[in-house]
């Protein structure tokens, strides 16, 4: 589960080799221009990638989107209206394409965020020790409202470690399975190492599922969190008090 991303607004120290962030009036530093262009480029990235994943797994189907028995059926997840205006109704050709050149879009982003998290050493933020491995659970029951007392904060507070180190292997797999599906031959030691192409198969498609999780989770804290943390995903800044501000400086 991953709590609001107000959680960043404890770290004024920068990691070595990256400067101090220069706060404005009345706001303070949260992302670089560098992250925030990363993360904006997934949304259309994902969606495309999820959309022409569709219309490759479902383009032999007949309706792939409906429960029932025989022609007996109980209810449509995508109505034909629906797989008309997304193009999902058996274009696998099409579908190929799209999935393929934006795929490479896909890795090259997420390998500028590896090489980011490393030249910044970022990396100390998002893996968690072993304490934050203990403490992730206070964070859940905080946000279930289980639990009153707050969870330790930080820039990033134990559950959102856990997260985001999950979504980097979880990205890292999807791309490892998309590879060897697309090439089973060509890239037979990484099927091999995958377990084979129906297991590489199968992890590709769970990958996709925890992967709309995360967003799902991660909007949700989002809209929590409010305006301000969303802003700050923007410009950069997230707006503060003046005591905030003052705290913070003399820590």
């Amino acid at each position: 589960m991953d709590q609001a991303e107000t959680d960043e607004r404890g770290a004024s120290e920068s990691p070595p080799g990256e400067t101090a962030a220069v706060d404005q009036p009345g706001a303070k530093k949260q992302h670089s221009l560098a992250l925030r262009w990363m993360h904006w480029l997934n949304v259309p990235l994902l969606m495309i990638m999820m959309w022409s994943g569709m219309r490759i797994y479902w383009a032999d189907l007949r309706d792939p989107y409906a429960i029932g028995i025989g022609s007996w059926t109980w209810f449509e997840f995508w109505p034909d209206r629906v797989n008309s205006t997304l193009q999902l109704d058996a274009k696998l050709a099409k579908g190929i394409a799209w999935h393929l050149n934006f795929g490479w879009f896909f890795v090259l982003n997420g390998l500028a965020y590896t090489l980011y998290l490393a030249r910044k050493s970022r990396w100390r933020y998002l893996v968690p020790d072993v304490q934050g491995v203990r403490d992730s659970g206070k964070v859940v029951l905080h946000d279930l409202h289980l639990r009153s007392e707050k969870p330790p904060q930080g820039k990033y507070n134990p559950m959102q470690q856990l997260t985001y180190t999950a979504v980097v292997i979880i990205g890292t797999l999807l791309v490892a399975s998309g590879f060897a599906i697309y090439k089973p031959v060509q890239l037979s030691f990484l099927v091999s190492l995958l377990g084979g192409y129906s297991v590489a198969r199968f992890i590709h498609f769970s990958m996709n599922i925890l992967l709309l999780g995360f967003v799902a989770v991660h909007l949700v804290q989002v809209a929590r969190a409010g305006w301000g943390n969303f802003g700050s995903m923007i410009s950069g800044y997230r707006p503060v008090a003046d005591d905030e501000r003052s705290n913070g400086d003399s820590q």
